[in-house]
């Protein structure tokens, strides 16, 4: 898995960590409305919630995704 930065898109980011949505969720940021993914950056999204430091979402992020490998 590539490392993530504030520049992922939502589908890619969804694509690389399925749990995302959920991680995202316990941050304020919903990713995905209506079945869909919303589109636009992690940063974008974030930014239209408040959150400006994404160190740790990026921290569960990366956590989710390790345990996705094994």
């Amino acid at each position: 898995m590539k490392p993530l930065t504030p520049d992922i898109t939502v589908e890619e980011l969804i694509e690389q960590i399925p749990e995302a949505p959920g991680v995202l969720r316990r941050f304020g940021i919903i990713c995905i409305q209506c079945g869909e993914p919303v589109w636009g950056t992690l940063g974008e999204l974030a930014k239209e919630k408040g959150i400006t430091d994404l160190t740790e979402v990026l921290r569960a992020l990366n956590e989710a995704g390790k345990t996705k490998e094994g």
